[in-house]
């Protein structure tokens, strides 16, 4: 369970999300969406909430495992395509990954993670332009705040309905979804390679550095407050330094100002671009 500050009305964050997903999906003509489906609780609340806000037929689900993958992330990914009666593809990503490496087998994990991830993200926006749908973001807060995650990979979507969620609060809102138990249970990990854990990565735990986040963003703490809450200098030096150095994937590309209606800056919106009648 969340540390108490974290803790949301979940019923409440249902209310705000599904009508999210549903409006920004179909405010532009579109009708469904394409998700990775990992085995991981991100995707599975995702998931959930567009089978909720659009209906099952209109949710595809791809499973892309590469070989190195646990079993067991198909078999959690299979119980949400169970559950919820939606659409689902397996689309392994071995031969992709495999065929990029092949004149640099050296490469180390940092790199073939990135283009598992990426490969992933071909898959989706392939099947996103053959069926006409948008692609449905699954990153987290926490993971975007601190940089867990890979530009134009596991980052990448449309719409992202969780990426103002904290890890831990997708682990309540899971609950109260009722996501099955063994998705909840189970380490986080991206299933990059055997073992892989999100936690070992990162050196700490989604708690303690959801608290230490919290503090530093939604309370606006200055460190010496975040100090006197107990909180380790060096822990709080680190989390920082991440947030801070990982601001550009979290930016669209940044863009020279040469004009007066630049994209992305002052040229942002689709009225601007729709026909006066």
């Amino acid at each position: 369970m969340e540390p108490h500050e974290l803790h949301l009305d979940y019923g409440l964050v249902e209310s705000i999300l599904i009508p999210f997903i549903r409006n920004e999906i179909r405010k532009f003509g579109f009708r469904s969406v394409v998700l990775g489906l990992s085995g991981g609780i991100d995707s599975a609340v995702v998931c959930e909430l567009a089978a909720r806000a659009l209906g099952a037929d209109n949710v595809l689900a791809l499973l892309m495992p590469y070989r190195s993958s646990s079993q067991e992330s198909l078999v959690h990914a299979q119980l949400m395509v169970d559950r919820l009666g939606i659409r689902a593809e397996i689309m392994p990503v071995t031969d992709v990954v495999d065929a990029f490496f092949i004149k640099c087998p050296d490469a180390n994990r940092l790199r073939r993670g990135n283009v598992m991830a990426r490969s992933r993200m071909l898959c989706l926006y392939d099947v996103s332009a053959r069926d006409g749908s948008l692609v449905l973001g699954t990153s987290n807060k926490t993971e975007l705040l601190l940089g867990y995650g890979t530009m134009f990979g596991d980052m990448a979507s449309a719409v992202n309905p969780i990426g103002d969620l904290y890890k831990t609060q997708l682990f309540g809102l899971a609950s109260y979804l009722d996501i099955p138990a063994p998705l909840i249970e189970k380490k986080p990990s991206a299933d990059l390679w055997e073992g892989q854990s999100d936690e070992a990565d990162l050196g700490f735990s989604y708690e303690a550095v959801d608290r230490l986040l919290y503090m530093m963003l939604e309370e606006r703490m200055d460190r010496e407050t975040i100090f006197d809450k107990g909180i380790d200098p060096a822990f709080y030096q680190r989390v920082r330094g991440m947030v801070v150095r990982n601001q550009f994937k979290r930016m669209m590309p940044v863009i020279a100002k040469l004009s007066s209606r630049t994209p992305g800056i002052d040229f942002r919106y689709a009225r601007d671009w729709q026909e006066v009648k």
